[in-house]
């Protein structure tokens, strides 16, 4: 199954851009950087300079991908270098369990 907008939270988070836009902590918004790890209810956001545990529940997230995996051009924004990318919005409650079990919960998954 293809990384898209719509399949975003069956897919692995590890790897993908990601932003808090927003959360219960007012500290957290803004955090940036590159997903490294996820349990049941953490994302570890690697940026610059340190690594951020952020609470899944309590936070919406901006996750950019490579538009040359998505089908949907119409959000598609250029974020560092030259290559297009489309920004999706995903509240973490959506995101909240292991990672294994999320990407194989509801559809048509066939490893099940």
């Amino acid at each position: 199954m293809p990384l898209t907008p719509e399949t975003l939270t069956r897919h692995e988070l590890v790897g993908l851009d990601v932003e808090v836009v927003a959360a219960s902590n007012p500290d957290a918004i803004g955090i940036s950087g590159s997903v490294v790890m996820e349990t049941t209810q953490l994302l570890t956001v690697e940026g610059d300079t340190r690594v951020w545990h952020v609470p899944k529940d309590s936070a919406t997230f901006a996750f950019d991908l490579p538009s040359g995996q998505s089908e949907a051009r119409s959000a598609s924004t250029t974020v560092s270098g030259d290559e297009p990318r489309t920004r999706v919005r995903v509240e973490g409650e959506r995101l909240v369990d292991r990672p294994a079990r999320r990407t194989a919960n509801a559809g048509d998954s066939k490893w099940r």
